[in-house]
Parts: structure tokens; sequence; C-alpha cells
């Protein structure tokens, strides 16, 4: 986990997009549908960092058998502060399959559905274009 959480801090994404698996599931902590595959994954934490101000890990928790891995984090969106959680589970390869955030408190939830829907389009458009 080291190394995804070492390349979302240095801001060099596509060190992070290499640890995902293709077929990474993400679920978002605003909407209800999970998002499926690498590409699209890779998207949102893209649009994700263009939203996200002062983000910073401050705790790692992880399993016994390490592939279940918690990323605490803090970070700003526009004006509301936001803790939240990445809950992140590795493949038998040790590539992010299934990759779950959730934040708190839910004017903070709010703030970040509201910037991430107005980039949606962007970033849809993107994983669109890294399939092609």
């Amino acid at each position: 986990m080291r190394a995804f959480r070492e390349a979302i801090e240095a801001h060099d994404l596509d060190a992070a997009e290499a640890l995902l698996a293709e077929n990474v599931v993400f679920t978002s902590p605003v909407v209800f549908k999970p998002y499926a595959g690498k590409a699209m994954t890779a998207a949102i934490l893209r649009g994700v960092s263009r939203v996200f101000e002062d983000f910073r890990y401050v705790r790692e928790l992880s399993g016994a058998d390490g592939r279940d891995h918690a990323l605490v984090f803090t970070a700003r969106v526009g004006e509301r502060e936001i803790s939240g959680c990445d809950f992140i589970h590795l493949d038998e390869d040790g590539l992010i399959d299934d990759f779950m955030v959730m934040v708190r408190p839910l004017s903070g939830a709010q703030a970040l559905a509201e910037a991430m829907g107005a980039r949606f389009e962007e970033i849809a458009k993107e994983a669109e274009a890294r399939l092609g």
C-alpha cells in the first residue's frame, strides 16, 4: 500500500493508475452505483485530485493478510473540511481491485458531490479516451 500512498501524496497519478487492476471497482462516497474498470477509476482519481485541496493521509491501517487497507485522509473542498477513508483491497497480483471511499461530514460530502458533478462529463470523456 506504500506505493499507492506515496504516488497519491506525490501527485503522481500515472504511478497510482499503474497500481489499479483492469477490473477494479470504485465505490464513490456520493454516488450509489459503483464504477467499474481501470480507465474510469483513474479518471475519477484525476478528477478528485483537482477538487481536493490540502489533501493528506493521516493514518494507515492494514489487515493481517496484507490485502486489505484503510487510508485515513483529510482534505478541503472549497471552504469545507473533509475527513475520509480509502478502503482498498488488493488482488492476488497485488493490484487494487476494490476501492471504496467514505467521507464526512455531510456538508463536506455535499461539497464533494457538487464539485465532482460539475466535472463528471470531463471525467467520463477522459475515461473513454483511455479505453480508446
